[in-house]
């Protein structure tokens, strides 16, 4: 039998920090790699959405900022 060894699944937190890094694009290819094998899909597409939902919010934020002045 060839079993691979039980990995952990990365926190929550660890797939935040994961996708905010990825939103810059500055992310190594072997963060990348070793991320993809570890990271829980419903967590990435959570932290996505809560990503996307702050960067929007910010992008309102500075329009508004702007036209006020």
């Amino acid at each position: 039998m060839n079993e691979k060894p039980h990995q952990r699944k990365a926190s929550f937190l660890a797939t935040m920090k994961a996708v905010f890094w990825s939103f810059f694009g500055v992310r190594k290819r072997s963060d990348y790699e070793q991320d993809a094998a570890n990271l829980n899909p419903v967590h990435v597409i959570i932290a996505g959405l809560i990503g996307a939902a702050i960067f929007i919010g910010l992008i309102i934020l500075a329009v508004r900022f702007a036209v006020a002045q």
